[in-house]
Protein backbone atom coordinates (compact mmCIF):
# COMPACT_ATOMS: atom_id res chain seq x y z
CA UNK A 1 0.00 0.00 0.00
CA UNK A 2 1.36 3.48 -1.31
CA UNK A 3 2.39 5.61 1.87
CA UNK A 4 0.24 9.22 1.97
CA UNK A 5 -1.97 8.14 -0.34
CA UNK A 6 -5.77 8.87 1.46
CA UNK A 7 -8.07 7.26 -1.41
CA UNK A 8 -5.70 3.85 -1.92
CA UNK A 9 -5.71 4.08 2.50
CA UNK A 10 -9.82 4.58 2.07
CA UNK A 11 -10.64 2.25 -0.04
CA UNK A 12 -7.60 -0.30 1.85
CA UNK A 13 -9.71 0.55 4.77
CA UNK A 14 -13.02 -0.54 3.32
CA UNK A 15 -12.06 -3.52 1.61
CA UNK A 16 -10.99 -4.53 5.62
CA UNK A 17 -14.12 -3.03 7.19
CA UNK A 18 -16.29 -5.32 4.74
CA UNK A 19 -14.55 -8.46 5.52
CA UNK A 20 -14.51 -7.19 9.64
CA UNK A 21 -18.41 -7.17 8.79
CA UNK A 22 -18.56 -11.18 8.90
CA UNK A 23 -16.68 -12.05 11.59
CA UNK A 24 -18.71 -13.01 14.89
CA UNK A 25 -15.98 -11.33 17.18
CA UNK A 26 -17.09 -7.86 16.18
CA UNK A 27 -21.05 -8.28 16.21
CA UNK A 28 -21.02 -5.69 19.10
CA UNK A 29 -19.07 -2.96 17.54
CA UNK A 30 -20.68 0.06 15.39
CA UNK A 31 -20.09 0.43 11.94
CA UNK A 32 -18.21 3.70 13.25
CA UNK A 33 -15.56 1.82 15.42
CA UNK A 34 -15.09 -0.90 13.01
CA UNK A 35 -14.03 1.59 10.73
CA UNK A 36 -11.23 2.81 13.40
CA UNK A 37 -10.72 -0.89 13.58
CA UNK A 38 -9.80 -1.42 9.91
CA UNK A 39 -7.40 1.10 9.71
CA UNK A 40 -5.39 -0.79 12.20
CA UNK A 41 -5.47 -4.19 10.60
CA UNK A 42 -3.42 -5.35 7.36
CA UNK A 43 -4.90 -8.75 4.88
CA UNK A 44 -2.50 -11.44 4.26
CA UNK A 45 -3.07 -14.36 1.55
CA UNK A 46 -1.24 -17.74 2.36
CA UNK A 47 -1.14 -20.67 -0.42
CA UNK A 48 -2.45 -24.24 0.53
CA UNK A 49 -0.12 -25.81 2.91
CA UNK A 50 1.68 -22.38 3.72
CA UNK A 51 2.83 -21.92 7.45
CA UNK A 52 1.27 -18.91 9.34
CA UNK A 53 3.04 -19.47 12.42
CA UNK A 54 4.53 -22.00 14.23
CA UNK A 55 4.83 -23.12 17.82
CA UNK A 56 7.30 -21.26 19.86
CA UNK A 57 7.06 -18.51 17.32
CA UNK A 58 6.36 -15.37 19.53
CA UNK A 59 2.73 -14.12 19.11
CA UNK A 60 2.31 -10.85 18.33
CA UNK A 61 -0.59 -10.89 16.59
CA UNK A 62 -4.15 -11.87 15.97
CA UNK A 63 -5.66 -13.73 12.54
CA UNK A 64 -9.18 -13.22 11.20
CA UNK A 65 -10.37 -15.57 8.72
CA UNK A 66 -11.68 -14.24 5.63
CA UNK A 67 -11.70 -16.88 3.28
CA UNK A 68 -10.31 -20.44 2.99
CA UNK A 69 -9.70 -22.31 6.32
CA UNK A 70 -6.61 -23.26 8.76
CA UNK A 71 -5.17 -26.03 10.44
CA UNK A 72 -3.72 -26.28 13.93
CA UNK A 73 -1.04 -28.47 14.69
CA UNK A 74 0.78 -29.85 17.65
CA UNK A 75 3.32 -32.59 17.64
CA UNK A 76 2.78 -35.55 19.77
CA UNK A 77 4.70 -37.57 21.32
CA UNK A 78 6.38 -39.78 18.59
CA UNK A 79 7.46 -36.15 16.81
CA UNK A 80 4.30 -36.29 14.46
CA UNK A 81 2.07 -33.51 13.40
CA UNK A 82 -1.77 -34.05 14.93
CA UNK A 83 -4.40 -31.85 13.64
CA UNK A 84 -6.40 -30.16 16.78
CA UNK A 85 -8.91 -28.12 15.20
CA UNK A 86 -10.14 -26.57 11.69
CA UNK A 87 -11.03 -23.32 11.01
CA UNK A 88 -12.96 -21.36 8.68
CA UNK A 89 -14.32 -18.37 7.12
CA UNK A 90 -15.05 -16.08 10.56
CA UNK A 91 -12.88 -17.91 12.88
CA UNK A 92 -9.94 -16.00 14.42
CA UNK A 93 -6.19 -17.89 15.87
CA UNK A 94 -3.83 -16.09 18.19
CA UNK A 95 -6.20 -14.26 20.14
CA UNK A 96 -3.55 -14.39 22.75
CA UNK A 97 -0.42 -13.25 21.82
CA UNK A 98 -2.38 -9.56 21.71
CA UNK A 99 -2.99 -9.49 25.09
CA UNK A 100 -0.05 -11.85 26.93
CA UNK A 101 4.19 -12.22 25.87
CA UNK A 102 3.96 -15.89 25.57
CA UNK A 103 4.76 -17.80 22.49
CA UNK A 104 2.56 -19.47 19.97
CA UNK A 105 1.00 -22.71 21.70
CA UNK A 106 0.69 -24.35 18.21
CA UNK A 107 1.47 -24.13 14.67
CA UNK A 108 -1.02 -22.96 12.54
CA UNK A 109 -1.41 -23.89 8.23
CA UNK A 110 -3.10 -22.73 5.50
CA UNK A 111 -5.58 -26.10 4.87
CA UNK A 112 -6.97 -24.07 1.61
CA UNK A 113 -5.80 -20.66 -0.28
CA UNK A 114 -6.59 -18.20 2.75
CA UNK A 115 -6.92 -14.50 3.29
CA UNK A 116 -6.68 -13.35 6.77
CA UNK A 117 -7.14 -9.78 8.34
CA UNK A 118 -4.58 -8.95 10.80
CA UNK A 119 -4.35 -7.10 13.68
CA UNK A 120 -0.93 -6.78 15.84
CA UNK A 121 -0.79 -6.33 18.97
CA UNK A 122 0.99 -2.82 18.51
CA UNK A 123 -1.99 -1.72 16.89
CA UNK A 124 -4.32 -3.00 19.33
CA UNK A 125 -2.62 -1.89 22.06
CA UNK A 126 -2.81 1.82 20.45
CA UNK A 127 -6.72 1.03 19.69
CA UNK A 128 -7.24 0.06 23.52
CA UNK A 129 -4.87 3.72 24.55
CA UNK A 130 -6.94 6.16 21.60
CA UNK A 131 -10.16 4.60 21.75
CA UNK A 132 -11.00 2.96 24.95
CA UNK A 133 -14.44 2.09 24.44
CA UNK A 134 -13.54 -0.15 21.65
CA UNK A 135 -10.72 -0.93 22.74
CA UNK A 136 -13.14 -2.53 25.67
CA UNK A 137 -15.32 -4.12 23.49
CA UNK A 138 -12.58 -5.94 21.31
CA UNK A 139 -11.21 -7.55 25.09
CA UNK A 140 -14.61 -8.75 25.82
CA UNK A 141 -14.83 -10.23 22.53
CA UNK A 142 -11.83 -12.05 22.98
CA UNK A 143 -12.38 -13.26 26.55
CA UNK A 144 -16.04 -14.69 25.33
CA UNK A 145 -13.97 -16.46 22.95
CA UNK A 146 -11.45 -17.77 25.35
CA UNK A 147 -13.65 -18.56 27.62
CA UNK A 148 -15.74 -20.82 25.19
CA UNK A 149 -12.69 -22.35 24.03
CA UNK A 150 -11.44 -23.36 27.85
CA UNK A 151 -14.69 -24.74 28.28
CA UNK A 152 -14.57 -26.42 24.91
CA UNK A 153 -11.46 -27.96 26.09
CA UNK A 154 -12.65 -28.82 29.93
CA UNK A 155 -15.31 -30.96 28.57
CA UNK A 156 -12.82 -32.80 26.51
CA UNK A 157 -10.35 -33.25 28.94
CA UNK A 158 -13.38 -34.72 30.91
CA UNK A 159 -14.09 -37.22 28.16
CA UNK A 160 -10.42 -38.93 28.66
CA UNK A 161 -10.52 -38.57 32.00
CA UNK A 162 -10.94 -42.04 34.33
CA UNK A 163 -14.41 -41.72 36.85
CA UNK A 164 -13.74 -41.14 40.36
CA UNK A 165 -13.99 -44.57 42.53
Amino acid sequence: MAKNDPMIETRFSEAVMDFLIEIPMFDKVQADELKIISRHMNIMDFKKGEVIFEEGDRGDYVCFIVKGSLDVVKRNERGRYVVLSSLGKGRSIGEMAVIDAFTRSATVKARTETTLVILTKKDFEDIVDRYPVIGVKILKSISRLLSMNLRKTSSRLADYMLPLG
